[in-house]
């Protein structure tokens, strides 16, 4: 979103950000890695749409296109994406602030098929009255699927925003469900 501050600390660090963007069945996956792990996973349609996304979450970091070095990351994702009872384990570099990280450790909490609301993830990282905060925190997560902000759901258990849009949090939910 235009005018927002930078989703991570990292892109502080005038560091280097390799990643490589593959085909899934939900459409294109960029995945990024800096020096000690995966700092963004994005979902997309357009390549070019996704490296500025990332060039958006990381502005003073040299970002290398280097799909072969990506090569084993991105096949984990798509295994992931095609049969998310697997789950997806891969060395994360998370840089967010507290609170945010707070909401993404309990996100990765939520077993695969479940759900939970922003109120439930509120109160489980107590701070009850913060669940606007946790909305916004889930929209700022810069790593899809591995910290899974698709798994939490409106109180009434409606589907809402998100980043990638809320036809591919439902594909992923259902996909979950009969995994």
């Amino acid at each position: 979103m235009p005018g927002r501050p930078p989703l991570s600390n990292l892109a502080r660090m005038n560091t280097q950000i390799h990643f490589g963007i593959g085909d899934t069945s939900l459409g294109l996956v960029l995945v990024a890695v800096s020096a000690k792990g995966v700092c963004s996973i994005l979902i997309g349609a357009a390549s070019a749409t996704l490296a500025r996304d990332l060039q958006r979450r990381f502005p003073d970091a040299e970002l290398i296109r280097d799909d072969a070095k990506l090569r084993g990351a991105l096949a984990d994702v798509r295994a992931f994406v095609d049969a998310p009872g697997k789950g997806l384990d891969l060395p994360l570099d998370v840089s967010g602030t507290d609170f945010q990280k707070r909401v993404w450790r309990a996100l990765t909490k939520i077993p695969a098929g479940s759900t939970a609301s922003y109120a439930d993830i509120a109160r489980r990282i107590d701070a009850p009255k913060s669940f606007r905060a946790v909305a916004q925190a889930c929209g700022a997560n810069p790593i899809a699927l591995a910290i899974p902000c698709h798994r939490v759901v409106r109180n009434d258990g409606a589907l809402s925003g998100y980043h990638w849009g809320v036809a591919r949090k439902r594909e992923l939910l259902e996909r979950e469900a009969r995994a």
